[in-house]
């Protein structure tokens, strides 16, 4: 089987590629970049094609004989990406790519969108069907790249899945990788009370879930929240994370009354220089915003089920940061 990842190079494309090739299959990696994959660049079963999603050209030949294609590249999270840009990437460029898509042959379409869609989970858990009232511009153009794959699949009965994940991590998440050093270091700030639920799913049980649409009939024309069984508040998701590294929990706590008003001066003077702030509104969502969804419907038809425990998933994260010294 041909597999081509979009956002190959990056954290869960990178861990999805490893494992279509511990799969056996042939893999073409397109990213901008690929900083995971030394180990496997010389791998007999790995193309490493290096683009821009927006390169309609370069994918229509990339697509050439492939049969299974995962779509994770997307603007994400930037605030230095002009809103212009993630309209480009996550909307214009995955319509342009799922119908490249279809007029290759292509067997079957995952699509890696995001439970962010929701916005401001009112009434949580949320499941597939929950209404959506995005907030912030990857949101935004996350639901709408959403409502493009769909609208092809009703167009051309391309074979579509459409997966939206909870807040994943492991290793060679950055995100992930910044909260474990601020605790570590003990410069770690609640914002908060920290009762807010974050809901969680380790990478290798994302990767599964994303495997599971390919191979189920059952997931074609379907939206499924891949997450971990239940959510954690982020008080008990850092404090995990303390006792994993034997450090004391964290202490400072701020209130949101403070840390709004500083966290838009910090956006602007950083924006302004063209730099990433160290602390935005959209970090804030981390404390503020209720993520708790249901993953029944992923239970059902795909036989999902999350392998790897919040604990276990979390000593695996610290134990890559010690060894790859990013601690």
């Amino acid at each position: 089987m041909n597999v081509f990842v979009t956002g190959g190079g990056g954290f869960i494309g990178s861990h999805l590629v490893e494992d279509q090739l511990h799969r056996g299959r042939k893999v073409r990696s397109f990213d901008v970049q690929h900083p995971f994959q030394q180990q496997w660049r010389d791998h007999p079963h790995l193309q490493l094609i290096h683009g821009d999603i927006r390169d309609a050209a370069l994918l229509r030949q990339a697509l050439d004989g492939v049969d299974l294609v995962f779509h994770l590249a997307s603007a994400h999270l930037s605030l230095t990406t002009s809103e212009e840009d993630y309209w480009a990437i996550n909307v214009k460029a995955t319509e342009d790519f799922v119908r490249l898509c279809q007029l290759a042959g292509v067997k079957r379409f995952i699509h890696c969108s995001s439970v962010g869609i929701y916005g401001t989970i009112a009434q949580p858990p949320a499941n597939e069907e929950s209404p959506c009232y995005p907030e912030l511009v990857y949101e935004k153009t996350k639901l709408a790249g959403e409502q493009a794959v769909s609208q092809c699949y009703r167009d051309t009965g391309l074979p579509i899945s459409i997966v939206r994940p909870v807040w994943v991590y492991g290793p060679h998440c950055p995100r992930t990788a910044k909260l474990f050093r601020a605790v570590r270091k003990g410069n770690f700030i609640m914002v908060g009370n920290g009762q807010t639920w974050r809901h969680c799913v380790y990478v290798a049980d994302l990767v599964a879930g994303l495997n599971l649409c390919a191979e189920h009939d059952a997931a074609i024309g379907q939206t499924f929240i891949i997450g971990d069984h239940v959510a954690v508040t982020v008080r008990q998701l850092v404090e995990e994370i303390a006792s994993i590294m034997q450090v004391p929990p964290p202490r400072i706590r701020v209130p949101f009354s403070v840390m709004v008003p500083i966290s838009k001066i910090v956006e602007v003077l950083f924006t302004l220089r063209g730099k990433e702030p160290p602390l935005s509104s959209r970090s804030l969502r981390f404390f503020t915003s209720n993520s708790s969804c249901d993953i029944t419907k992923a239970k059902t038809l795909l036989n999902f089920t999350p392998q790897v425990t919040l604990k276990d998933g979390l000593q695996r994260t610290y134990a890559y940061l010690r060894q790859a010294g990013q601690l």
